[in-house]
């Protein structure tokens, strides 16, 4: 896995179909998935090569059609750009991370319950 990939909001887009699709798609299913955002083709094909040169999707050609499909999962991104934010804002404190969630009141009472719940299976492990 890649250590820290940086991918833009606009790119995440496509991978977010990617994502969803857990499947090869073509350009032609990309382009309609996102047709709302009003990216011309060779927008949406500019994104794909640089998510291609970054190592994050794969794409191959069959006959006149590229496919293309994530190479790195949804929650290896997640879990990846996470561990970046935490290390570079939070020097690598969870603990920092955390209570500025907690300062912030960003987490409701159910947000708690499901952080203690988790943290409780965690210990049972």
């Amino acid at each position: 896995m890649v250590k820290d990939l940086t991918i833009g909001e606009a790119e995440l887009e496509i991978m977010k179909v990617l994502w969803k699709e857990k499947k090869p798609v073509n350009t032609q299913f990309i382009n309609k998935a996102v047709e709302a955002k009003g990216w011309k083709r060779t927008t949406i094909s500019t994104f794909l090569t640089r998510l291609t040169q970054k190592g994050a999707v794969k794409g191959e050609k069959e006959g006149n059609t590229y496919y293309y499909e994530a190479l790195i999962s949804e929650r290896e991104y997640r879990r990846m750009k996470t561990k970046n934010l935490i290390s570079t804002l939070y020097g690598g404190s969870v603990k920092e991370f955390t209570a500025a969630l907690f300062e912030d009141e960003a987490l409701s009472k159910s947000d708690i319950d499901e952080l203690r719940a988790f943290i409780d299976s965690l210990e049972e492990k």
